[in-house]
């Protein structure tokens, strides 16, 4: 038990979205979106002309924030910064990846299903870790 992290206790967090408009659309009529005083939004729309180094600076600055509990972002969106997905490890912010519209859901892809896999492997459980 000392190897816990410790979860932040306060009165509010916020979920973050890296991804299409269409997603960060519903998401925002569902009452996620936040702007504050510096005119920081909780979400990045990813299109044609949003850059790999875009992604990346959200993600990382997401990842960061202490406000942001959770990070929704597009799976297409997570593959184009996979390594950065992969590496992260940290429980919170937990990272979460999301189908969209036009890009169907792949389990193979999603970083957080492929851990659990791991964990629960044949390999895992007969060679005594957990």
């Amino acid at each position: 038990m000392a190897n816990r992290v410790p979860i932040r206790t306060t009165s509010s967090a916020l979920i973050a979205m890296i991804a299409d408009e269409d997603t960060i659309t519903g998401f925002l009529l569902a009452g996620v979106g936040n702007v504050d005083l510096r005119r920081t939004t909780n979400y990045l729309i990813v299109d044609s002309k949003t850059t790999v180094k875009q992604i990346e600076d959200a993600f990382k600055e997401f990842t960061t924030r202490e406000d942001i509990a959770i990070v929704l972002i597009s799976q297409y969106v997570a593959n184009m910064i996979r390594f950065l997905v992969d590496s992260y490890n940290k429980p919170i912010p937990a990272i979460l990846e999301i189908p969209s519209k036009d890009h169907p859901y792949d389990p193979a892809h999603d970083s957080v299903l492929s851990r659990v896999k791991y964990l629960f492997s044949t390999e895992s459980v007969a060679s005594g870790r957990r």
